[in-house]
């Protein structure tokens, strides 16, 4: 698991950019409400870079799980890509656009010998687009902060509940200089960033580091109301089950009554999988050198169903992610391997 890497990177919240680049483009997005596409005009998975209309358009923004057949165009100024980065494999396996050669490999390399890990991403991934709609819609929450969230690829939080409600304000939190490298390209651009109504911002904060992430949600959100906490694929970097319990408590304890926590991970559901797991952790960094994710815990679902102590679950509860009110829009088939990511949504009474 790994939509981000663990890093010792300095902290500090970078401005948001309220409506950033916001225009006609960005005005031609798809329709509100569920079954909206990606505008024919936007790249796969988001991308920084412009498509011509008449160009073949993969349906990995809504429906994650197909992987794009190459990267596209340059890499931001600075960026070194000649090696992989595993926020770029994750975004290769989600079928986004923002890879490159060296991530392709690895991502196909890894995905053969690791499996769950690719299944996991794009069962997240699906659970994703379902809980925010559901956040947008029904539960009317208008604030987000995704910790943790990687790079853009098909179905960002903030594409999907702004084609609900375009005065929605998302930050996403991370701490990884290459992600904010690759954020602050693509929120440039004008298919990707926000709605003029709404704000669309990253953070330079870890997960660990609390009061950072803190404050960097609040000077875009107001945290007197509600808000969406979203943690996917992120809790099990933190290796200590009661220090995780404890930053997820924290950060709920911060937002108002109202708000909502979304959280899914890799669950201990097999022996397959811990071992498989093992592996990968003990090959990551031969893999990445210094931009190696953090281990990953494994744990079982009844810990997963602690992080919601004090919510109010919302149904179905703590599930599988491709269980979480399928729609019939994420990956048509799941294997073990997907299964093993659960997941679960609850509001703070």
């Amino acid at each position: 698991m790994f939509r981000r890497r663990a890093s010792e990177a300095k902290h500090g919240a970078t401005a948001p950019d309220r409506g950033q680049g916001a225009g006609p483009a960005s005005q031609g997005a798809s329709p509100a409400g569920h079954g909206a596409r990606q505008d024919p005009g936007l790249p796969p998975g988001g991308s920084s870079r412009p498509v011509s209309p008449d160009r073949p358009v993969s349906p990995a923004g809504e429906e994650p799980g197909r992987a794009a057949a190459e990267p596209w165009g340059p890499p931001p100024a600075g960026l070194d890509v000649s090696a992989p980065h595993p926020a770029r494999v994750w975004n290769y396996w989600l079928g986004g656009r923002d890879f490159f050669a060296a991530d392709k490999a690895a991502g196909e390399e890894i995905g053969r010998e690791f499996p769950h890990l690719a299944e996991m991403a794009r069962a997240e991934r699906a659970f994703l687009v379902r809980a925010v709609r559901f956040l947008a819609g029904p539960a009317k929450i208008r604030q987000y902060l995704d910790i943790g969230a990687g790079l853009p690829a098909g179905g960002n939080t903030h594409e999907i509940a702004q084609r609900i409600a375009p005065d929605s304000t998302i930050v996403y939190a991370d701490n990884d200089p290459a992600v904010l490298l690759h954020a602050k390209a693509l929120l440039g651009n004008p298919m990707l960033a926000s709605t003029p109504d709404g704000a669309v911002c990253y953070t330079d904060a870890d997960l660990r580091d609390v009061a950072t992430v803190l404050a960097g949600a609040g000077s875009a959100l107001s945290l007197s109301q509600p808000v969406a906490l979203i943690m996917l694929g992120v809790l099990g970097h933190v290796g200590d089950y009661g220090a995780a319990r404890s930053i997820a408590s924290q950060l709920m304890d911060a937002l108002p009554a109202g708000s909502y926590l979304v959280a899914a991970d890799g669950m201990a559901v097999n022996q397959g999988i811990v071992s498989a797991q093992r592996r990968y952790d003990a090959s990551a960094r031969p893999r990445y050198g210094g931009s190696a994710p953090a281990p990953y815990a494994l744990r079982r679902p009844d810990e997963l169903t602690s992080f919601f102590d004090g919510l109010d679950l919302i149904e179905p509860g703590v599930v599988p992610c491709l269980g979480w009110r399928p729609d019939g829009r994420g990956p048509e088939s799941a294997s073990g391997d997907a299964a093993a990511a659960y997941c679960g949504v609850a509001r703070k009474p």
